[in-house]
């Protein structure tokens, strides 16, 4: 890793999809991709500059979940599960990674209007505005929400600031959705 991007310092591991299903529809294959998409990746990543960190005495780490991590919904397979697997690993290297100056966190999202679901909702037929709310996710009311590339005033900068300099914490950024904190 150092030989193609030099010095690794933060590391955000964010690869993922919502690919959310009932749980008797969810077939093997679709287990194992969302696993190695959303966790494996993470590890894998995390391996690689995990020792320079260690080398350095200093690191971040963040990984990006969603809340389902925390409050997972029916019809959420495998999506939740393997998020909430992504919170344990938080945890597992968070306390690994203290004595080495290494901090590792979770910054748990919900809803966030990005093209992934703008795609969908035009490939659904239906207008993206509505799209969130029909397949279960965002504000019942529609506020609140985060657009990808948009930054609420005060939200991101604050949020950024605690994963930074803060040992194992999961943040929630869901418009007060999430009913676990």
């Amino acid at each position: 890793m150092t030989e193609a991007f030099g010095r690794v310092d933060i590391l955000v591991n964010n690869a993922g999809t919502s690919n959310a299903h009932p749980f008797e529809t969810v077939t093997d294959s679709q287990w194992q991709e969302d696993i190695d998409l959303k966790l494996f990746a993470a590890i894998r990543l995390t391996r690689l500059a995990w020792p320079q960190m260690k080398e350095n005495n200093w690191g971040r780490v963040i990984n990006v979940l969603n809340v389902g991590a925390k409050a997972p919904r029916p019809n959420s397979a495998p999506t939740s599960v393997t998020r909430a697997a992504g919170m344990a690993l938080t945890k597992v290297l968070a306390g690994e990674g203290a004595p080495h100056g290494i901090l590792v966190n979770a910054l748990l999202v919900g809803f966030i209007e990005s093209d992934q679901w703008v795609q969908r909702a035009a490939k659904a037929g239906v207008a993206a505005q509505g799209f969130p709310r029909q397949h279960g996710q965002g504000n019942p009311d529609g506020t609140r929400r985060h657009r990808a590339g948009v930054r609420q005033r005060g939200v991101l900068p604050g949020v950024g600031c605690r994963l930074l300099h803060h040992r194992h914490r999961h943040i929630n950024v869901d418009g007060d959705r999430c009913p676990v904190v």
